[in-house]
Order: structure tokens, then sequence, then C-alpha cells
């Protein structure tokens, strides 16, 4: 099966389809692993965007930590809780992180499970980034020890 070519425009259309399919979702955007912004909903100005990519790259930094930190396992969500309304951050099997925003009176349960459902599907919207390779370290044998 060849991939599909993966377009601004196609990627655009599929966070419009999120925000306007689940009611209360305000915009999304996703990001790069390294928080370059790929692709937004309507209604996400620049200034918007740059802020976003900014804050969800260090949202995410802080989520891997507590992975590292508390062995729970791989980073899944990351939810913000505010006065009037909620913010989901997940990456997707592709490594580019989506993020959406959603009004306090929704439904949280509806929301977690339509993020879960876009980043199941996220692979027909986005290229895919690749881990970097491991560390190569010297052991006292001489040959090269790879450690993670």
């Amino acid at each position: 099966m060849t991939p599909s070519v993966t377009s601004a425009d196609t990627l655009t259309d599929a966070l419009n389809d999120l925000v306007d399919r689940v009611h209360g979702a305000e915009f999304a955007v996703v990001l790069s692993p390294d928080g370059l912004l790929l692709g937004a909903s309507r209604d996400v100005d620049d200034g918007l965007a740059a802020q976003l990519s900014s804050m969800v790259a260090g949202l995410e930094a802080l989520g891997q930590a507590a992975t590292r930190v508390c062995t729970g396992g791989g980073l899944r969500q990351i939810v913000v809780q505010m006065a009037r309304s909620f913010l989901f951050v997940a990456t997707t099997r592709n490594g580019a992180i989506l993020t959406v925003r959603m009004g306090g009176d929704v439904e949280v349960g509806d929301m977690a499970y339509e993020v879960a459902l876009f980043v199941g599907q996220a692979d027909r919207h986005l290229p895919v980034y690749l881990q970097p390779a491991p560390t190569v370290t010297a052991r006292k044998s001489g040959a090269p020890e790879r450690r993670a």
C-alpha cells in the first residue's frame, strides 16, 4: 500500500472537521515533535499558533519527564483544565502533537474519545517523524555499548 501524499489542505480540512464534529471544540492545531506548526483549524491566527507551539512543546516535555519519573508507561494525553475550558494534547503514532481546546461546558469524555480517534487515524494526514538514534558509549572492553 502506497502512503498518501500529505498536504496542508488535507490536514486543515481534517482539523476543521474535528472542530465541527465535536460539540464545544474551539480550535485544533498539529505540531511537529520539535514544536513547529504543521496545521491549524480555522480561526487560529499566526500569533495564537506561535503561542500554542511554545506552550505545547513545554507541556509535552513535562509529560515526557513525568513518564520517566513515574514509570507509568508511555505518554498518551495531557489534559489541562482551566476555569472555562480544557486543553487536550496528544502525541500521534507518527510523532506529531495534536492540541485541541474545548469549552468548559462540554463532555470531557467525548473530547478524549475524539482526540484518541483522530490520533489513531493521523497517519493519513501527517508525515512520519523518526525518533533519534540511541547514543553510543564506549565500554571498558572497547566495544561500543548502545543505550537509549
